[in-house]
């Protein structure tokens, strides 16, 4: 895509996401467990747990290293007088404009992940959606939520 959104989100953004694939994958890791124990009580065939192991191994690859890097190098945002400009996906880049005099509310969010890597997500809410920026470093989560909420002030008054 041309013209691209010029700002990214934070590079501590990739250790969060990855902190989030090693849960995931931690839960089909435990599922593993109870499929060797099902292996060795019930003397199911010995190949099922190659095929566990297997799936574990690509989904170590892809949701701790591919996603998270893709992820984080597609998303962008610039926010502009006129409107905000997201553009964010894996596979599927998804470009989106919000205009500001559509802008009803804008909150941060930050839950304890985030809080531990002095991260933040803000919420933008029109009247039909809710659109976040995520993994934004505190400040500037906090110097956008302002400039958002001042920028649509002035939007509605000029309308």
């Amino acid at each position: 895509m041309e013209n691209q959104p010029a700002q990214q989100i934070s590079k501590r953004a990739l250790t969060l996401w990855r902190i989030y694939g090693v849960i995931q994958v931690m839960i089909v890791v435990l599922l593993t467990i109870g499929l060797t124990v099902a292996v060795f009580l019930w003397n199911w065939p010995w190949w099922l747990l190659l095929i566990a192991l297997g799936i574990i191994l690509i989904e170590l690859i892809v949701t701790i290293w591919l996603i998270p890097t893709l992820r984080w190098k597609r998303w962008r945002y610039e926010v502009s007088e006129q409107d905000i400009d997201l553009q964010y996906g894996i596979f599927i880049v998804t470009r989106t404009l919000v205009p500001m005099v559509r802008v009803q509310h804008v909150d941060t969010e930050q839950g304890p992940l985030l809080r531990k890597f002095r991260l933040s997500t803000i919420s933008i809410s029109t009247a039909a959606t809710i659109h976040k920026i995520p993994a934004l470093d505190e400040n500037e989560a906090e110097r956008l939520r302002q400039s958002i909420s001042s920028l649509a002030r002035v939007a509605e008054d000029d309308v």
